[in-house]
């Protein structure tokens, strides 16, 4: 008979808001505290110690405007935020500062997350959706110099993209974006040349939320819909579907693939965190805790196996934390 599934570790309150995005910094060495910040509707960042379940600072950098990413650019003072203020921001809080030091005006009036890519010892790349409704512009950070931007062909009616991920097999090879956009296509873009690959139909509606595993060329993408779909790479760099997987309810929120490429957690419209297999994308848990639509999913970065985490935050305002498949 299969476990019931189990009740979060800890819960998080106190954004006062639907909490939007998440992102763990735990792989420093000890006795590092292990961080994680949450992006919320009210504009605030939290900044949450996972030893005292508290919040440690409280970050207000968005005009209230709700906040929709949060990374950290090479170590947990170094972080980046994105808001519907149209402003990325770049922030120092080493030795308790909370100031921002830079930031981009993207003058883009959708929600699509920004992707960063690490290229070299303090150089980054990020891919943004661009004013011009279809376009996604890809920067060089800390410079903030413009490498390209991506334009689909006259006439493909992609629409506006809705998620990007900016990846690359290994630091000789030349940076690739996966960009999901409102026509349900998943387009796979060259980022040196500006030009597309490959582009495959993915679903009838607009992509939501994407993943990628270089190492296994496969990725997996939702959408409004009640499917998901998984589809892979070949050496000719096209992408083809490799299996849909039909849910019991519609919305896709937020999706991502664990770092050790185990198990990979969805985010619901339909209030719940599914967990699956990623080899076979067999389910094995439905984490049924939050009373609203859960926004965003996101796997903590410990070094230990055992101390692995996963949180999701919800439009009703709290974050819940597990501890799940932490053995595998």
């Amino acid at each position: 008979m299969a476990l019931p599934p189990p009740d979060p570790q800890f819960v998080l309150r106190g954004t006062s808001a639907a909490v939007h995005t998440l992102h763990f910094s735990c792989g420093g060495p000890e006795p590092d505290i292990p961080l994680l910040f949450s992006g919320s509707e009210n504009g605030f960042i939290h900044v949450w110690n996972l030893k005292t379940h508290r919040v440690d600072t409280a970050l207000d950098g968005h005009g209230r405007k709700s906040v929709y990413c949060v990374e950290t650019v090479g170590g947990k003072d170094r972080l980046l935020s994105q808001g519907r203020d149209q402003r990325i921001c770049l922030w120092d809080l080493a030795e308790g500062r909370t100031s921002v030091t830079d930031s981009v005006f993207t003058e883009h009036v959708g929600f699509c997350r920004c992707s960063l890519l690490k290229v070299a010892q303090g150089r980054w790349l990020m891919a943004m959706a661009a004013r011009s409704l279809e376009e996604v512009q890809i920067l060089e950070l800390p410079s903030k110099t413009s490498v390209c931007t991506l334009k689909p062909e006259v006439g493909a009616k992609l629409g506006m993209p809705m998620c990007l991920k900016l990846w690359q097999l290994n630091c000789d090879s030349q940076p690739v974006l996966l960009a999901g956009y409102e026509d349900g296509s998943v387009v796979l873009w060259n980022v040196s040349m500006g030009k597309v690959l490959s582009q495959l139909i993915c679903h009838q509606e607009p992509v939501m939320s994407l993943d990628f595993d270089a190492e296994k060329a496969k990725g997996i993408s939702g959408s409004s819909e009640k499917v998901l779909s998984i589809w892979s790479l070949n050496e000719q760099q096209n992408l083809q579907v490799y299996k849909t997987h039909e849910l019991v309810n519609a919305g896709i929120s937020d999706i991502t693939i664990r770092p050790d490429k185990k198990i990979l957690a969805t985010a619901g419209w339909d209030h719940r965190i599914r967990i699956f297999g990623w080899k076979k994308l067999k389910p094995l848990a439905v984490l049924d805790y939050h009373t609203a639509t859960v926004h965003c999913v996101s796997f903590s970065d410990h070094s230990n196996p055992r101390e692995r985490l996963l949180a999701a935050g919800s439009k009703d305002q709290r974050i819940s934390v597990w501890s799940i498949y932490a053995q595998t």
